[in-house]
């Protein structure tokens, strides 16, 4: 009988599978686009971003399998993330109309206005490369009615805009409908030729009222550069665009990093893959999980012998400074409760956890929770220690808590230990 795949192997699928996804569209949907003298959508990127091997992408398994009835949607048919353009960290949303013309599904609603809130709470620059045919209209009810859904993306442009946060847009193909406010309420608007922005195109406008316009006339780079003035910068082709979208992130103000020179991640990163199995069954010391992540030597536990089921303590990843929890899956044992499971919070480990959070608002340090939870003890013992009280000193810690945050799901989240430990709902960045 052969054994399972290994935590190495299933990663290795992970990682090719992830290949296919960044593919996007099938062969005729890239075909199309460069007979149209357009660039995909990840050739787009390779011009814009100053290391596009360093592209921290967010997203890239949104859509998955969600759409099959549809031919799917690999990465929702919309490129997110984080790089450097001219020196400056920025949030990219970057369509790719090789999968299904670029159009809107939910799926791709709720992947952009994640990366807007990204953008937003951490102050990045952020850069929509659009090609889009607008939304997906057989779902169209999903996609227009509710507050998180189309809509949002454009009132969110309106509240960055005023926030300060720089919005720069790139037409390089299509823009239709309701998504030709996207790139108005941007502060730069570049147009390359053979694109269209237009509320309506030129067979729509006949049929509802009569009209017969050419594309160029109706919503045309000349048109929106020489009549109506809607567009800041008329480009030739798609790599002067990105060239031009480039001069203009240099203009920015230079970032001030006060950082220490970051730490090259030593060879224990790669003991990971040995503490942690594919089922999230497996015991393991969260120290020895925090060893291969963080700078070495910088981690200072806080409160190690109490509330152990929970391990805290201030590190360095990369040289900047933050606070870390982590839950222990290895049993400990309290002189208050005795034997304790991993994997499942306390009262003492609330507790704790709920004053570490205090305390890193109040420092200024960013926390990252890694979560691998079973949930909240249970039981007479439970009960008369307080845990509801102490989880729900927690739950308030975090949701007051105004720094930056991260989770981590390292193996399971369950229930009420994923609220705890700063879930969805709590809003990690």
């Amino acid at each position: 009988m052969s054994s399972s795949p290994s935590f190495e192997e299933r990663c290795r699928e992970l990682l090719l599978h992830e290949e296919v996804l960044r593919r996007g569209g099938d062969v005729a949907g890239h075909e199309r686009q460069r007979k149209l003298g357009r660039l995909p959508v990840r050739e787009r990127l390779d011009l814009l971003l100053d290391e596009p091997s360093d592209f921290f992408e967010i997203g890239l398994w949104a859509a998955y399998q969600m759409y099959a009835e549809w031919g799917n949607v690999p990465a929702a048919g919309v490129v997110t993330g984080i790089g450097r353009v001219s020196g400056h960290y920025c949030m990219v949303v970057a369509n790719d109309a090789t999968v299904k013309a670029g159009a809107f599904f939910p799926a791709t609603v709720k992947k952009v206005l994640r990366a807007q809130r990204i953008a937003f709470e951490c102050a990045l620059p952020l850069l929509y490369l659009v090609d889009s045919a607008g939304v997906f209209l057989p779902l169209q009810d999903e996609v227009f009615p509710d507050e998180d859904d189309f809509g949002r993306i454009f009132r969110n442009n309106a509240v960055l805009s005023a926030g300060g946060v720089p919005q720069y847009a790139a037409i390089m193909g299509n823009c239709v409908a309701g998504g030709a406010y996207l790139p108005v309420l941007c502060d730069k608007v570049l147009m390359t030729e053979g694109s269209g922005l237009y509320l309506a195109g030129p067979s729509l406008v006949k049929a509802a009222i009569g009209q017969e316009v050419e594309a160029e006339e109706l919503g045309g780079a000349h048109m929106h550069a020489e009549v109506s003035g809607t567009v800041d910068f008329h480009e030739k082709d798609d790599p002067s665009c990105l060239a031009r979208l480039r001069s203009l992130l240099a203009l920015l103000p230079k970032p001030a990093e006060d950082w220490s020179d970051p730490v090259v991640p030593g060879p224990s990163a790669l003991k990971i893959g040995s503490l942690i199995d594919w089922d999230g069954r497996k015991e393991y010391d969260a120290r020895e999980l925090l060893a291969c992540l963080v700078d070495p030597e910088s981690f200072q536990e806080y409160k190690a012998d109490y509330g152990k089921s929970l391990v805290a303590g201030y590190a360095k990843i990369g040289g900047r400074p933050i606070g870390i929890l982590a839950n222990q899956r290895v049993r400990t044992k309290s002189k208050t409760a005795g034997m304790q499971i991993g994997g499942v919070i306390y009262a003492d480990s609330a507790d704790k956890a709920a004053r570490f959070i205090m305390d890193c608002n109040e420092t200024g340090l960013p926390i990252v929770f890694f979560q691998d939870v079973q949930g909240f003890m249970v039981g007479r013992e439970a009960e008369q220690s307080g845990i509801i009280r102490s989880g729900a000193k927690l739950v308030n810690a975090v949701s007051n808590c105004v720094v930056p945050k991260i989770t981590v799901i390292v193996g399971g989240s369950f229930g009420a230990g994923n609220y705890a430990l700063c879930g969805k709902a709590f809003d990690p960045r």
